[in-house]
């Protein structure tokens, strides 16, 4: 299913701009849309049906997330992020991840997904999948700072790891996300046996592990 599909029934619940920038955004954590591509307004929207004005607004909302930037006279691209912004998720990752393993009661559900999106990453590698990996992993993580509870904070999660998808694409996939699998894996272990210390120790080494190869990349 694409992302067209598995946006439809949000399209029923919202405007059509925020449908359009919900499929532009999945676009971007899924790695089909590239740092520095300009998007073209004839071709999408034709594509997703919605007219110039939507899709303006669509754009203006993914400004605001800063996954797009508008260049006075050449359009709407995607934006290419600075050291300075991969610091600055990092940062606020530490605080949303942190204290969601933190907490004392994990969700069972919550759990089964942490399964199912690191079998899909062990599966997708396995298969030589790297980008598919990638999007297993911030599945996994998405999942995480959904053990907080909060829907907005499960929001300013998609936001921040839509950003983070955008960086991904500084290094070879197999180079970045191999080293993160059996992380993965035993920070899951940790969360269903609710070591929760632990967990959190191996999320700040984790993170910082991750923030320091991508400062690496991008600078």
């Amino acid at each position: 299913m694409d992302a067209y599909e598995e946006t439809r029934p949000f399209r029923v619940r919202s405007s059509t701009a925020e449908w359009a920038a919900a499929i532009l955004r999945r676009r971007v954590t899924q790695g089909g849309l590239l740092p520095g591509s300009r998007l073209v307004e004839d071709e999408l929207t034709a594509e997703l049906e919605v007219s110039r004005n939507t899709l303006r607004e669509a754009f203006r909302l993914l400004g605001h997330e800063r996954l797009l930037e508008h260049k006075l006279n050449r359009g709407v691209y995607v934006r290419v992020l600075s050291p300075a912004d991969v610091a600055d998720i990092y940062r606020v990752r530490r605080m949303i991840e942190g204290a969601a393993v933190r907490r004392p009661d994990k969700d069972p559900i919550a759990l089964t997904a942490l399964r199912d999106a690191v079998a899909d990453a062990e599966r997708a590698a396995a298969e030589g999948r790297w980008l598919d990996v990638g999007t297993a992993d911030l599945r996994f993580h998405q999942i995480i700072a959904s053990l907080n509870g909060s829907q907005r904070v499960n929001a300013m999660m998609a936001q921040l790891l839509a950003e983070l998808r955008l960086v991904f694409h500084a290094m070879d996939p197999r180079v970045l996300h191999a080293p993160f699998l059996p992380r993965n894996r035993e920070l899951l272990t940790l969360l269903e046996s609710g070591r929760s210390a632990e967990a959190e120790h191996l999320l700040a080494t984790y993170l910082d592990e991750a923030e320091r190869v991508l400062l690496a990349a991008c600078a």
